[in-house]
């Protein structure tokens, strides 16, 4: 039972219905050419407030257009954007959700060419560009901005307003002693530093009276030398309740922490729950936890246990808007669980594209959407391959109200996916597998395992469509001394299927995300690895949050790297290349592992013609790619109108 995590709770002046929130995320999308909101943002919130969701914060709200994060992000610094955000707010509230939106200005962490920041130091990664250090005139207007934007919130009938204070943006910059090497009166000493931060707080009380809540988001820990540390956010903790802060969200890094604010499936299930606990004690307002708190009875662990009074949610309300009320109703199951990617929601923001989510692609085309209808008439659906492309699509077209059955040659679901689950860290990967296994099970979706699509199989069934969903194999590639090595020669899928074993010296063949994976999982074992990448970057096709955690791994295990390699010849026991420029040879190896590139499988190509069937590939049968693309593409061939 989720007792603690339904239950009401008092934050100011607030009552909550439950003990979530949804963290503030800058989605990037769904704002007009004066960063106004429309109604994609909108229809995006009203999805989630639908979905049962205690409280809820609009992310990225730019009290200054100097201090935009991202491009397309709400603004609050303009009395025109208040009609919008009124609009935004009515249809919101009709589902009983405290509704509030995020203050921030980007500082050093700005997307803009011109960014300011306390002092004249650089982002330490993600985001380049010179810096200016403020003027005290400059921090004073910055001060009013922030009170001019908490008011525009209030008369746009927000709930309450969040300071962010974390994660190296600009009021973080003021606190930190790595970024705040000022000498006067907002620099040097704690007070000192810590003076921005109480002068936005006691503007935005002038401005909207002191029952309007405001509530924080601030670092446990920047994991940065000379950073913030959990030893000053103690300290400030109650100095921020006597000021008249109704909560404390409690998160952690900044770009180029050693542990990153968005962590991936590398990183343990509540990573930063240790410091909301710390905090806890010295404060008697709520605290919030964050930090891959994806499984409700993980949360509900939390607080029974005292760690935290409410937990946040993000990456998890992106993946399933209804997590809240499936939670409440027991039905844990039919939760669409976040894999910890980064892909879409992190990667594709801070490559200034909008935010998405690998396993729902519904993600900011709700409002294209909640006008949909089912289809006027019943389909026989076939679908080969029982992958996540095959299942995903499955799923859909049976919500939609066909007939749908799997062929799939092999004994068990999963695919290629389910292999790249068993590689050290990236278990998580099942758990979207396990979602459509438990769907597919609920819709009555036959499977058919063992079989492969033949003629005999199409004249017994009569689909009206075939979505083929093969999947994909390894590549071998032709270079010269391959075939002939006296090495063991084979590929990713072998090894990580523990269909063949290597030696002890092992030569992996590419440098993409299966090629470091498979390298890792080879590592694991205490073998000795190295990656010959002919390409120029190492797993481009991954979340750079996601890269960042496997490469530390690497590290660790001791995998050599080479990028940029021309391989001259295999040899018996090894490989002469040249990698930048520079000539190596490798002797005494075991094995090469193949692991470059993949070939789709579309045997099915050679029954289209004898069927009356429309067939439609899709996945890395119709090319290899990543999963974000074969879940997208598997949905929207299910709502298709080219199926009628």
């Amino acid at each position: 039972m989720l007792t603690n995590l339904f239950s009401p709770i008092k934050v100011g002046n607030m009552i909550s219905k439950n003990r979530l929130l949804m963290s503030a995320m800058s989605i990037n999308f769904g704002v007009d050419e004066n960063c106004c909101v429309t109604d994609q943002l909108i229809d995006y919130f009203v999805e989630r407030a639908k979905g049962g969701i205690g409280m809820m914060l609009v992310g990225g709200g730019s009290v200054h257009p100097g201090g935009q994060e991202l491009p397309n992000l709400p603004q609050m610094y303009n009395d025109d954007c208040i009609p919008a955000l009124k609009k935004m707010v009515q249809k919101v509230k009709q589902f009983d959700t405290l509704f509030g939106v995020q203050l921030m200005h980007g500082g050093r962490q700005s997307y803009l060419p011109e960014k300011v920041a306390p002092s004249a130091i650089p982002a330490p990664a993600v985001v380049k560009g010179d810096v200016r250090a403020l003027e005290i005139d400059e921090i004073t207007e910055l001060v009013s901005c922030f009170g001019d934007s908490a008011r525009r919130c209030q008369e746009s009938g927000f709930d309450f307003i969040e300071l962010h204070g974390a994660h190296g943006y600009l009021i973080n910059q003021f606190l930190a002693p790595n970024s705040n090497i000022r000498t006067d009166m907002y620099g040097g000493s704690f007070e000192n530093r810590t003076r921005f931060l109480f002068e936005i707080i006691d503007n935005i009380q002038m401005k909207t009276g002191k029952e309007f809540p405001i509530g924080i988001r601030i670092n446990g820990n920047d994991y940065i030398e000379n950073g913030w540390q959990i030893e000053d956010t103690v300290r400030i903790a109650p100095l921020l309740e006597k000021a008249g802060v109704v909560y404390i969200h409690v998160s952690g890094g900044v770009y180029g922490s050693t542990e990153l604010t968005i962590p991936s499936m590398y990183t343990p299930h509540g990573c930063f729950v240790h410091l909301a606990e710390e905090v806890k004690k010295h404060v008697a307002i709520p605290v919030i936890t964050v930090g891959r708190i994806k499984y409700p009875d993980h949360a509900e662990k939390i607080l029974q246990e005292g760690k935290a009074d409410m937990v946040a949610l993000g990456r998890s309300v992106l993946a399933d808007p209804y997590y809240p009320e499936k939670a409440k109703k027991g039905e844990l199951s039919q939760i669409r669980p976040c894999v910890g990617c980064c892909l879409g929601c992190i990667h594709a923001v801070l490559a200034k594209e909008p935010g998405s989510c690998v396993v729902n692609p519904d993600v900011g085309r709700e409002y294209l959407l909640k006008n949909e209808t089912q289809p006027s008439q019943s389909l026989k659906i076939l679908i080969v391959g029982a992958g996540p492309s095959g299942m995903a699509a499955a799923r859909r077209f049976a919500l939609e109200g066909h007939k749908t059955i799997i062929c799939e040659k092999a004994p068990q679901t999963g695919g290629l996916l389910a292999l790249a689950s068993k590689a050290p860290g990236r278990g998580e990967l099942d758990d979207i597998l396990n979602f459509f296994r438990q769907e597919l099970n609920r819709l009555s979706v036959e499977i058919r395992f063992n079989t492969a699509l033949s003629l005999e199989l199409l004249n017994e069934i009569k689909p009206d469509i075939v979505i083929v969903a093969s999947g994909s194999m390894p590549d071998m590639p032709v270079i010269k001394g391959l075939f002939q090595t006296k090495m063991d020669l084979v590929t990713n899928v072998d090894v990580i299927s523990k269909k063949e074993l290597t030696g002890n010296k092992v030569i992996v063949l590419g440098g993409g995300m299966t090629g470091l994976i498979t390298a890792d999982f080879l590592a694991d074992q205490g073998k000795q690895v190295v990656v010959l990448n002919r390409k120029k970057s190492f797993a481009e096709e991954m979340s750079s949050n996601d890269r960042y955690y496997l490469r530390e791994r690497l590290k660790k295990g001791k995998v050599t790297l080479h990028k940029n390699v021309s391989i001259k010849q295999f040899t018996d026991d090894g490989v002469v290349f040249k990698s930048n420029g520079q000539e190596h040879v490798l002797t005494g190896y075991h094995s090469v592992v193949i692991s470059e590139k993949n070939s789709s499988i579309r045997d099915a190509k050679n029954l289209e013609k004898q069927s009356a069937a429309k067939f439609h590939f899709i996945g890395d049968a119709k090319s290899p790619r990543h999963l974000m693309y074969c879940i997208s593409e598997a949905d929207e061939i299910a709502r298709s109108a080219e199926l009628a």
